[in-house]
């Protein structure tokens, strides 16, 4: 058995591949006729670059409903946006509650902070499949908690957790919540300002749909943030001071204007698509894949029962096959692209049961269709038939 396609592409949640065709348009016109330095001349294409990284701000602030472009600060990655938010939001003493599906972009600095700067962290226990308990939630404030710091949806389970009322119980208490939303910008509807969120960060290089090398922060406008790291800006040249002003503050260095071309064209594609009907379009051909896998004898899957509202992405497990097995059998003799291991969210995987082996995560994009699907389904059960 072998794919009619070079490749099949199910690592969506790792990178989505391919992009839409205006993305790579957008990049080579960025190449040749915005290469300039934005913000750091007068000349022409330094305006035209500039006016590049406007214009990707706004089409960034349109998706995620956000009043003020100039609160979105470009980052690399989400990881970056991620410490950005936590260097620059916590003090000693703070204290922080995260999940235990969280992912090693959240659960690292958390660590780093608590040995390095006293910053005590609660981790609260969701159940298997990825729900969340509120009580616990606010059973485990303390008069210190400044921050609830969580994924909006797990890059293992698929599990999405309930962000507005997070965000309600947090500013009840008088703290803030910072989403990571590495698996759900581009994929589920976002709307900071109604779901209450004070900080989010994002990858342009997943479900918005841009090239890796891309990302951003969105800082409410009553956060201030010590900046990651200070430099040239292009603006306040005459002072050796770091500017305080937006998104400056946020974005010391030469930025990715190539990158940030080519994802604003894959924002621009969302917003012509919407998120609404992408999102409707992955959960049923996820629902699809749960319902295959859940025929399957010997295959376990992970997360919210089928039917239940989830993410593209679907981890397994096979009787009596490593996991990194799977994946490399399932790349080599079938051209289906997944991931296996760890998926870098050991504390997910403790929470599902699979730390000991880990598992193999499918994740479905936006050009992925049914018969995509069944042929997956069908290169699993030869494995399992295979042994």
């Amino acid at each position: 058995m072998k794919s009619e396609h070079p490749i099949l592409y199910m690592d969506h949640a790792a990178t989505s591949w391919p992009k839409p065709e205006q993305v790579l348009v957008a990049m080579e016109k960025a190449m040749r006729e915005e290469g300039a330095n934005p913000g750091r001349g007068g000349h022409m294409m330094a305006s035209r670059a500039g006016k590049r990284l406007m214009k990707a701000r706004m089409a960034i602030a349109e998706l995620l409903h956000v009043r003020n472009p100039m609160d979105i600060a470009f980052m690399l990655n989400t990881t970056m946006a991620l410490n950005t938010a936590l260097h620059g939001y916590l003090e000693f003493g703070d204290h922080v509650i995260a999940t235990s599906v969280e992912h090693n972009s959240v659960s690292r600095p958390l660590e780093w902070l608590k040995q390095e700067k006293g910053i005590n962290v609660t981790y609260i226990d969701t159940l298997p499949s990825g729900e969340m308990d509120l009580n616990q939630l606010e059973a485990a404030w303390t008069a210190k908690t400044k921050l609830v710091v969580c994924n909006h949806s797990s890059n293992v389970l698929g599990s999405i957790l309930p962000i507005a009322e997070i965000a309600m119980l947090a500013h009840d208490k008088g703290a803030k919540i910072l989403v990571d939303a590495a698996q759900s910008a581009g994929y589920l509807p976002l709307d900071v300002e109604q779901m209450g969120i004070d900080m989010l960060a994002f990858p342009g290089h997943k479900g918005l749909l841009g090239p890796t090398g891309t990302g951003g922060l969105y800082i409410h406008p009553d956060i201030e943030l010590r900046p990651l790291m200070q430099g040239g800006t292009g603006s306040h040249s005459d002072s050796v001071q770091h500017p305080i002003t937006r998104p400056d503050r946020y974005e010391a260095g030469t930025p990715n204007t190539v990158g940030i071309a080519g994802l604003e064209a894959g924002v621009r594609f969302l917003l012509h698509e919407t998120v609404e009907n992408i999102y409707t379009k992955e959960w049923t051909l996820t629902q699809q894949l749960l319902q295959g896998f859940d025929a399957m004898t010997g295959v376990q899957w992970l997360g919210p029962d089928i039917g239940q509202a989830r993410t593209g992405i679907v981890s397994i497990t096979v009787e009596e096959m490593d996991a990194a097995a799977c994946a490399f059998r399932l790349d080599r003799e079938y051209g289906i692209a997944v991931r296996a291991g760890y998926h870098c969210s050991p504390l997910a995987h403790q929470t599902a049961g699979t730390l000991n082996e880990g598992a193999v995560r499918f994740s479905v994009g936006w050009n992925t269709t049914s018969e995509h699907i069944n042929y997956a389904l069908e290169a699993v059960e030869h494995l399992c038939k295979k042994g």
